[in-house]
């Protein structure tokens, strides 16, 4: 299916596949200087990702995989009139005492549409394009590397003489897991950046195409180093990290929330201050009969912390004010 009605057809799910992949984004980032921010789902639709960082690099990674993951999704739903199960290996011995069966996901459906969508955002041929095109395969392919097989048994009484296997897709969070270790293993590229003439010459091509060619097209690549995150950027539309929470304490934390105000505060010359809130938040719930749910509002006191500045921080103390103000429910 091409031309607009194919437009049509799929357009919603790679808006949503796009949205999915950023909002896996902000997880990823939550605790880090660079947290995914706002602007980012604008970025998304690559017409703002004039840099090529490390982190430009994730962006177009996980945005391509988010629109891969959700039009394979819906393909194996039923919600395409011209997409289905892969059924290309039902019958054949997989290994030993299993054969392919039941529904695979439909990821070759799923990366073919996410290629006409999210690739032809980009134009040109310069060095940028280039690594840009390279990272949304890059997000492609994590799809299918974090795929997992999945069996039933059949038998007399259960015995699982034999099995039938398929392939599905695993929980994208899975996937964003995965490009968050292939961002921090993310590779420099040192490349004529110009898109000018000399960057569009067929001899620029060839040199871009021999240097990626000992690039393996799982890694993510970069042209750019990153700005300086702790600081706010007003044409990246960076707040920076000055009045940004961090966590402390519990042992049920992740490392990088344990990390969390070491990164944001201490690394960027700030502070941590302690601020106590009041928390307002639904309990004692009851159902009645028929048929509503009442809830008291319960207050709490809970402690929050947040990167301030060493000197001058009465300013800082009302903005983070005004920030623990927005965190109430």
């Amino acid at each position: 299916m091409t031309g607009p009605k194919a437009f049509l057809t799929y357009a919603s799910s790679v808006q949503m596949g796009a949205r999915g992949g950023i909002q896996e984004c902000k997880h990823q980032f939550a605790w880090e200087k660079w947290n995914c921010p706002e602007n980012t789902l604008q970025l998304s639709t690559h017409n703002g990702l004039r840099r090529a960082t490390k982190e430009t690099s994730f962006v177009h990674a996980i945005s391509a995989a988010g629109v891969m993951y959700t039009l394979t999704k819906n393909c194996s739903m039923g919600d395409f009139d011209n997409c289905g199960c892969d059924d290309s290996r039902i019958g054949q011995t997989g290994g030993r005492g299993w054969i392919w069966g039941g529904c695979s996901d439909n990821v070759a459906f799923g990366e073919k549409i996410s290629k006409q969508f999210v690739d032809a955002l980009e134009g040109g041929h310069d060095s940028r394009a280039a690594v840009n095109l390279h990272n949304n395969e890059a997000g492609r392919l994590a799809i299918k590397a974090t795929m997992r097989r999945a069996c039933k048994c059949h038998g007399v009484s259960g015995s699982c003489t034999i099995q039938t296997c398929w392939m599905q897709l695993a929980d994208f969070r899975e996937v964003g897991n995965y490009l968050k270790m292939k961002y921090n293993q993310a590779k420099k590229l040192e490349l004529d950046k110009k898109p000018a003439r000399v960057g569009n010459s067929a001899d620029n091509r060839g040199a871009i195409a021999n240097t990626f060619r000992s690039i393996s097209r799982t890694e993510l690549v970069y042209l750019e180093d990153s700005p300086d995150y702790c600081v706010k950027n007003q044409s990246l539309e960076f707040q920076g990290t000055e009045g940004r929470e961090c966590l402390k304490g519990n042992k049920n934390m992740s490392q990088s929330e344990r990390k969390s105000c070491r990164r944001l505060c201490a690394e960027c010359g700030l502070k941590v201050v302690a601020k106590r809130i009041e928390v307002v938040s639904s309990c004692n719930c009851k159902f009645h009969w028929c048929c509503t749910v009442k809830c008291d509002k319960c207050k709490q006191i809970v402690t929050k912390y947040y990167c301030a500045r060493k000197k001058s921080g009465r300013n800082l103390n009302n903005n983070v004010r005004h920030r623990a103000r927005a965190h109430r429910p």
